[in-house]
């Protein structure tokens, strides 16, 4: 399982996912499941990956193989060669949908589900932030401003706190506070989710990585929130008044 969040707002888009891949209680690995395509000054994309691992990894490798006709010259037909990320998600699609036309049948067989889901989102030099949900069938939705954020993976323990907290004007510092928030809840509530978590924070214009940086075990500032998160729902919960039995 995994979780996997990004949301769009007026400065910009924050993305986040864990790192967690399981075949059982006793085959736990670690895979990143975000990918960032950037030309400094032109465009940076990142992609966000949950459901089979073969077929994510197939997908992004093909990308990136696809990206370049040669060491110097850019494919314009590749994810760091089109014109939008309209373009770029229906990109997505089309070799998600030719990895499964080449492997799924042998995986369904056995059956194992090939399908897999992305969440794109970036800038590309010439228009604004967009924020992509890219469907296993190889179709997709667009963020708009009254729903800002997608989610994928174990998704359910993580929405109450966006819901209440991220809006489209939400500054990128709140939101990747709330997005790591998130993680603690479904963390708490799921142990097929879990640390390291990759965090980026993507700033409206600036067309290259603003900042990112990766949770592990034991981080300071992960286990801060966490403890502050809890302690203050317990506060706050002894405050709630108590029901009134008529």
């Amino acid at each position: 399982m995994t979780y996997c969040v990004a949301a769009v707002t007026k400065e910009g888009i924050v993305f986040a996912s864990d790192s967690r891949t399981n075949g059982g209680v006793d085959q736990i690995s670690v895979f990143s499941k975000m990918n960032v395509f950037e030309v400094a000054g032109e465009r940076m994309i990142c992609l966000l990956s949950s459901g089979n691992l073969g077929t994510t990894q197939s997908v992004i490798s093909l990308l990136h193989i696809r990206a370049k006709l040669d060491d110097s010259s850019l494919d314009p037909a590749g994810i760091n060669g089109l014109p939008c990320l309209y373009d770029i998600a229906v990109l997505v699609g089309q070799v998600m949908r030719e990895v499964i036309a080449r492997d799924g049948p042998s995986l369904e067989a056995d059956s194992i589900d090939p399908g897999c889901t992305f969440i794109l989102g970036g800038q590309v030099k010439g228009e604004p932030p967009r924020l992509f949900l890219v469907y296993p069938q190889g179709n997709f939705i667009e963020a708009m401003k009254d729903t800002n954020y997608f989610q994928i993976g174990e998704r359910k323990y993580g929405k109450p706190m966006i819901d209440r907290v991220v809006t489209f004007d939400s500054t990128l510092k709140e939101v990747a506070k709330c997005l790591l928030v998130s993680f603690d809840s479904t963390m708490r509530s799921n142990l097929s989710v879990g640390l390291p978590i990759d965090l980026l924070s993507y700033e409206k214009d600036s067309l290259c990585v603003t900042h990112r940086r990766r949770f592990e075990e034991g981080d300071p500032y992960f286990e801060t929130i966490s403890d502050f998160w809890s302690t203050g729902l317990l506060r706050v919960f002894a405050q709630v008044p108590d029901v009134t039995w008529k």
